[in-house]
């Protein structure tokens, strides 16, 4: 097979959660860690850092996976989804795996992946754990794919957990309440590791403090250690003023991650990697740490986070896809300035639709679509949906076409802004 003969092969095979939603969700660990020991358990050749939440753990990973390789360790990152790429879930030092790779892989391991019954992501994140030990990774960042107890991640025991934050999202899967949703995520953490907590939550705060305590896991929440003042934009950097609370020290540290929402996520980082000093033989230098961040996107190739595809008019791409994801996310979108505001919107049908028109601006034009995924919510019903809830607009096939018809009807001092969903936002990296 060739590689996209594998691909193919893969996504026909194995259930894809990326593509089609429940139906390829399979709880549980016995699979995954048959199939690591099957492998050889390779997860128990490098250091890994486990990263969990709602939002943002696709940012702080980056950030993290940056750093650590400024600091000179041989890094592995393995994230999901991906854009547009499959190779984009699994990176050494920033560079994605070899097709010829995932190819020999799959080859070698099918029928016992078939065997087992696996998803794709129990069967790709066993692919990443190989290939992390093949490549004489030192540390590796893993983020969660769905949750935290039940995810097929979780056969690892890493030297930091991290929690970024709980938001209202996959409650079919992970409980109809903050406190069901936190206790899933705390099932990351392991005995005696270390966990950082990104934002404090009156809800879930009492959760994960008692998971901690129940394992004798030290406990920070990063938002009471850092606190970030305010920031500022120069040379398509933002920089961000961060207090230490009660020390009477702010300092200031640079990304490559514009969106406004990085500040609790460049909190998050920040406070992981003093952990990572305090409580493992890795050591990460300010330098290394301030090199990192400052060229996070630039290194790990992270895309779709307030990303700026064009100007005349000003284009942004977002993948935020929740209410939680959204509320900030929208608060940087009112501060822009532009005369009219084409916004390009898809959703997938299994999020809480209602929750998130509630938060979009009233005074853009609208232009519903839906993305190449079976999880995507017709065009159609979106848009109903949408004019039900006061905003107005009209219905392009594609996000192709929806970019298309934005260019077409827009102007040099307008803004066009493609989100509502990370599909959305990997069809228009396709498009452009």
């Amino acid at each position: 097979m060739n590689y996209k003969e594998t691909l193919d092969t893969l996504y026909n095979m194995l259930p894809d959660f990326q593509k089609i939603g429940a139906g390829a969700y399979k709880p549980g660990l016995e699979r995954a860690e048959a199939f690591n020991r099957y492998l050889g358990n390779p997860d128990r050749m490098f250091v890994s850092v486990h990263v969990a939440g709602t939002n943002g753990k696709g940012s702080v990973s980056h950030m993290l996976a940056s750093v650590l390789q400024q600091a000179g360790y041989r890094t592995g990152l393995y994230t999901s989804p991906h854009m547009t790429d499959f190779r984009e879930r699994i990176k050494v030092d920033g560079e994605m795996i070899p097709e010829k790779y995932v190819v020999d892989f799959t080859a070698t391991h099918l029928d016992k992946m078939r065997s087992l019954d696996m998803s794709f992501f129990e069967a790709t994140m066993a692919m990443a754990f190989r290939y992390f030990a093949d490549s004489d990774v030192e540390v590796a960042v893993i983020e969660t794919g769905l949750g935290g107890q039940l995810d097929s991640t979780n056969i690892i025991t890493p030297v930091l957990s991290i929690i970024t934050n709980i938001g209202m999202d996959h409650m079919a899967f992970l409980g109809d309440t903050p406190e069901k949703i936190a206790a899933a995520k705390a099932g990351i953490i392991k005995p005696g590791v270390p966990v950082v907590i990104g934002e404090t939550d009156p809800h879930s705060k009492p959760v994960f403090e008692k998971a901690a305590a129940d394992v004798g896991s030290p406990i920070i929440f990063a938002d009471k250690y850092l606190r970030c003042l305010d920031s500022r934009i120069a040379e398509n950097i933002r920089y961000f003023s961060i207090e230490c609370p009660g020390k009477c020290k702010t300092f200031e540290i640079g990304t490559d991650l514009m969106g406004d929402y990085q500040s609790k996520n460049i909190v998050t980082a920040l406070v992981a990697i003093e952990l990572l000093n305090q409580y493992s033989h890795l050591s990460i230098s300010s330098r290394a740490t301030a090199a990192g961040c400052s060229v996070a996107a630039q290194t790990t190739g992270l895309r779709g986070r307030w990303q700026i595809v064009g100007h005349n008019p000003l284009t942004v791409l977002d993948s935020g896809h929740n209410a939680h994801g959204l509320t900030q996310t929208m608060r940087q979108l009112a501060a822009q300035e532009y005369d009219k505001l084409y916004f390009i919107l898809g959703v997938a049908s299994d999020k809480d639709v209602t929750a998130m028109l509630k938060l979009l601006p009233p005074d853009a034009f609208y232009i519903f679509t839906r993305a190449s995924v079976d999880r995507a919510m017709d065009e159609q019903k979106l848009a109903g949906m949408a004019i039900a809830a006061g905003l107005k607009g009209q219905t392009a096939p594609s996000v192709s076409d929806a970019l298309n018809l934005a260019r077409e009807i827009s102007k040099p001092d307008d803004m066009i802004f493609v989100g509502g969903s990370s599909f959305i936002v990997a069809d228009a990296l396709d498009s452009l």
